[in-house]
């Protein structure tokens, strides 16, 4: 096991920047998982520890060693791809134990790991099945065998889980999360799949145009997200965005004001702000007298209802300051609430909203980070979004 140091790494190919100067440390054991849209770089800055890519810039250490110009082979790591790539002429022994006997491994050791990480991913009994025997999940099984022989320091594991079908994936999720806790190995995981990164990981990387946006534990990036980005990208469906002003009595828009104390908010008269709140904290007014920190009453107007089985997502227009018709296609903004399936609502039905003020949050519209979550306690947020998990790492 280890832990996984990039300092300054940046790559570049000609005119276009991949990774911008990413800092992070991992540390020894743990279950870190980057994420973002396509085309982020996160692949590449996996590819980066792993010595397939080398950095235009920087510095790529696991443990104490620097690994920056080392082949793959030297670098104590093993990878899991996207595509599972058995060979197809090999039976399942023979396909967990191929690297093992490239290196002329004795034959007694390559059975004692072959037989002791089948037993870990569930293989027993299929050793001599062909792939095209086997399903897709007991095909991936084989895949994370064959690293887990290696005994590597570190887990790379690059969307493994992308060509499985729905069920197979929250099956294998769980079988992941055992097979760290097992072995206790430093797990480096690459998605752009926000539900595998909020269900498996120690922390999140969640990267853009290949800057680190925020690295923390999953629930702080979704309680607490460092900027806009991070904000709309974790969580689905994403989080309600509303540009306004802040005025000597709080945040102002053109479609509901919010009373605050701006002092200890952290914020002053005239700042233009974005106030952001998830769909999930935004209540029927009868239901929202509850809240300890309820809001005042908004009037809003139902559009379309989307009954997900657990959850109803109501998709609700707001009028604005000059009193819109809000029959009017297009003469609102929008607010989508997530209510009970009991809910007696339908479309085009006016209905009064609150929104829990211990969930809501602000951003500076200019620069987009995070200024206040919750507009109850005095809590701003200080430093950029990566400072508490650098803070974290650093102890």
């Amino acid at each position: 096991m280890a832990s996984v140091t990039l300092e300054n790494v940046t790559k570049r190919y000609d005119d276009v920047t991949a990774v911008d100067d990413m800092n992070f440390e991992i540390t020894d054991g743990e279950f870190i998982t980057l994420v973002g849209p396509s085309g982020c770089g996160k692949s590449t800055t996996m590819e980066m520890v792993a010595g397939l890519t080398m950095p235009t810039e920087g510095t790529v250490y696991i443990g104490e060693r620097d690994v920056t110009n080392l082949p793959p082979k030297d670098r104590g790591i093993a990878m899991v791809f996207q595509n599972i790539a058995l060979f197809p002429h090999m039976d399942v022994y023979d396909n967990i134990s191929f690297g093992l006997r490239l290196r002329n491994m004795d034959k007694e050791e390559i059975d004692r790991r072959v037989n002791e990480a089948s037993d870990i991913v569930q293989l027993e009994g299929m050793l001599e099945r062909m792939p095209d025997e086997m399903s897709g999940g007991q095909r991936q099984r084989v895949a994370i065998a064959r690293a887990i022989v290696r005994q590597p320091d570190v887990f790379l594991m690059d969307e493994p889980l992308a060509n499985l079908d729905a069920k197979l994936k929250v099956h294998m999720r769980t079988e992941l999360q055992r097979l760290h806790d097992q072995l206790g190995t430093t797990i480096i995981y690459v998605t752009h799949d926000q539900e595998e990164a909020m269900t498996m990981s120690d922390r999140i990387t969640v990267i853009d145009g290949g800057e680190l946006q925020q690295m923390d534990p999953p629930l702080t990036c979704y309680n607490e997200p460092g900027n806009l980005f991070v904000a709309g990208f974790i969580g689905s469906p994403g989080m309600n965005f509303f540009e306004g002003t802040v005025a000597g009595s709080g945040f102002e828009s053109e479609h509901f004001d919010i009373e605050f104390d701006p002092a200890s908010m952290g914020v002053n008269e005239g700042d233009e702000v974005t106030l952001g709140v998830r769909p999930e904290d935004v209540y029927l007014a009868d239901e929202g007298s509850s809240l300890s920190h309820p809001t005042d009453r908004i009037e809003a107007t139902t559009d379309v209802l989307e009954p997900m089985g657990n959850e109803i997502f109501v998709y609700l227009l707001l009028a604005d300051e000059a009193d819109i018709d809000l029959e009017e296609p297009g003469s609102g903004s929008q607010l989508l609430m997530s209510v009970d399936p009991s809910a007696d609502l339908e479309s085009d039905e006016d209905i009064e909203v609150v929104l829990d003020r211990r969930k809501i949050n602000l951003f500076d519209t200019e620069t987009s980070d995070a200024i206040q979550h919750g507009l109850v306690e005095p809590t701003p947020v200080s430093g950029d979004s990566t400072t508490s998990a650098e803070a974290e790492t650093d102890d």
